[in-house]
């Protein structure tokens, strides 16, 4: 019986682990050191009202998806993503593409495949270490005691790959060490403003790309994006900074970016009611900016036991590239699984 340990609770290790169900005679679990699903495909809930801090849509291109069109389809048809109506100004369309949002938030996506796949799924999970044990990997975290699997598949952000220690460090060979290495992305903050059920944001647009200001990028009336109104929950609104200021204020201090942000902010929507929260998030890996040199989808750091990463550093930063990025992961473990079939 195979024991398959994915790393990382993001859309490549939740469709990962959904692809690979029914193919492991055994378990498949799913680690994250966060506190729940999703990645930078992030949902926060606050005030009875909730806010994607991360990934805003879903975009389809379809002459580029070519076979992962059905997992746009497949999620269209659970209603787990809907047709963007809503006006966003400044939005730049590629011709024949379709924006999509999810009405339950954009996480409800990644919790879709977690769902699918069967895995047991453990979170604030922090992995630590890898190290060989009698053919097997055991794998060390900040919390509890080591475990042990048959398989292991990396789906973190390439650096956080790279800080792990154990017998990764000798694993990984000078090549692979270099073209890990190069893979760069690009820094933001994004802040998550929560009101009062029935406190009304006049303005004309559900979501708006500025491009005239140095802090701020990105402004949304997160529930109107989305298209969900309800009496229970007030709406909120989500700010992305520019990556020149991400990368400038990375290690500021967040309170202090948190009122540089909301001043910007003020002067942009000056009629925005007072919030009654306000989350602050860093992304330090927010967009691959430099994949991983001709996109492999995945890299096969160790093979009996298998050590394989993924992600979207291995293709790009979008839906399509983490889908991709699942199919190749899924299409290389399976036949490693095979030696796993007739075992008990």
């Amino acid at each position: 019986m195979a024991r398959v340990l994915v790393v990382g609770a993001g859309l490549t290790g939740a469709a990962g682990a959904a692809l690979l169900r029914g193919a492991v005679r055994g378990s498949v679990t799913v680690w994250d050191k966060a506190r729940g699903a999703g990645g930078r495909m992030s949902t926060t809930r606050a005030d009875r009202g909730s806010a994607d801090l991360g990934a805003q849509f879903v975009t389809c291109e379809p002459e580029l998806a070519g076979p992962r069109l059905s997992f746009y389809e497949e999620l269209l048809s659970h209603g787990i993503l809907k047709p963007l109506t809503a006006p966003v100004e400044g939005m730049v369309a590629r011709e024949g593409s379709c924006n999509y949002v999810a009405p339950q938030g954009i996480s409800s996506v990644v919790k879709y495949y977690l769902e699918l796949s069967g895995a047991e799924v453990s979170y604030e999970q922090h992995v630590t270490h890898l190290s060989l044990r009698d053919g097997r990997w055991e794998v060390s975290r900040k919390a509890g005691p080591p475990e042990e699997f048959d398989v292991v598949i990396l789906t973190m952000p390439v650096p956080q790959i790279l800080q792990l220690q154990g017998d990764i460090v000798n694993i990984i060979n000078e090549s692979q060490k270099q073209q890990l290495e190069s893979v760069s992305y690009s820094s933001r903050y994004a802040l998550g403003l929560f009101y009062e059920a029935g406190t009304g944001i006049a303005v004309p647009w559900a979501a708006q790309y500025i491009t005239d200001n140095p802090c701020i990028r990105f402004i949304s009336i997160d529930n109107k994006k989305r298209n969900i109104e309800s009496p229970e929950a007030g709406p909120s609104v989500v700010v992305h900074t520019t990556v020149t200021f991400g990368s400038e204020h990375l290690d500021s201090d967040p309170a202090e970016v948190q009122q540089i942000i909301l001043s910007h902010l003020q002067r942009i929507v000056p009629s925005l009611p007072k919030p009654s929260s306000i989350k602050c998030q860093k992304w330090r890996y927010s967009q691959v900016t430099r994949a991983v040199p001709n996109c492999p989808g995945q890299m096969i750091l160790h093979t009996q036991p298998l050590l394989i990463c993924g992600g979207d550093g291995f293709t790009r930063s979008n839906f399509d590239g983490c889908i991709e990025s699942a199919m190749s992961l899924a299409e290389a473990v399976k036949p490693h699984l095979q030696q796993f079939q007739s075992g008990c």
